[in-house]
């Protein structure tokens, strides 16, 4: 017969596991649900004076289809607080646009943005890279955006990027020590739409050329049409055009849960 001392003990014991497993599965359950979009903290043009950040509508194309999906969303930038928005980018007759805006709750997410380095990648099934020509100075080779890329997608999620976000596919490298674009389909602002917004002497580097050197299969459209492909989780869109694709390949993938469709 077992002395009350060690009854009480062993009760106690199976409610702490209990505790843990419900903490474990309360954590499984929001990176199920939750999806991690980040923009740049980058707003000047290189070595002009032009101001530059995240285009508006691929964050906002995007957000309102993930969420209105069912999907908790999370807005991060590299350095955190206020990100910039491009003022090009701002088009009030954009409807979609406009719902963002006049939502004070949602502006604050992007005016007190989360820092990347301070998010936790576990409680995330998806990621996605605005563009705006900010994100390709502070997007490469940064150890965040590997990091964070590496972690959800090696975890069998999905990672998008549309328009200048692919600068964040540059540089991530998988466990296997091959990049994550490599051999994979993708979209991207392309060499002739940055010659045609006369930006391609102002980038650090051309985005379309640095994805097919690290072993990327380019898929492009004309100019400014829409273009957005997945291949194997990776989901990305080639310019503000495609932002509500990339929204709705991306959702498709984390339904399918599999998702190279």
């Amino acid at each position: 017969m077992k002395s009350p001392k060690k009854e009480i003990f062993e009760v106690r014991k199976t409610i702490q596991s209990i505790f843990v497993l419900l903490l474990l599965l309360g954590v499984t359950a929001q990176a199920a649900d939750t999806v991690l979009i980040v923009v740049t903290s980058h707003d000047q043009m290189g070595k002009t004076n032009e101001p530059t950040g995240f285009w508006l509508s691929e964050l906002t194309h995007p957000y309102f289809v993930i969420k209105d999906a069912g999907y908790d969303l999370v807005i991060a930038s590299i350095k955190g607080g206020n990100a910039p928005i491009d003022p090009r980018s701002v088009d009030t007759t954009d409807q979609i646009n406009q719902r963002f805006l006049n939502d004070p709750r949602l502006m604050k997410l992007v005016s007190n943005s989360r820092k990347l380095s301070n998010i936790n990648s576990t409680s995330f099934s998806a990621v996605l890279f605005c563009g705006g020509h900010g994100a390709m100075w502070d997007f490469p080779g940064n150890a965040d955006v590997n990091d964070v890329s590496k972690t959800i997608y090696e975890s069998g999620g999905v990672v998008g990027a549309v328009c200048h976000g692919p600068a964040a596919l540059s540089d991530i490298m998988l466990s296997n020590g091959e990049y994550l674009i490599n051999g994979k389909q993708f979209a991207a602002f392309t060499n002739e739409e940055e010659a045609m917004v006369e930006l391609d002497k102002v980038v650090p580097f051309m985005l379309e050329d640095r994805l097919i050197k690290r072993g990327g299969k380019i898929v492009s459209a004309k100019p400014w049409q829409s273009n957005a492909v997945i291949d194997n989780r990776v989901v990305t869109g080639q310019n503000p055009q495609s932002a509500h694709r990339v929204g709705e390949l991306i959702v498709e993938a984390l339904k399918a849960g599999d998702s190279d469709k």
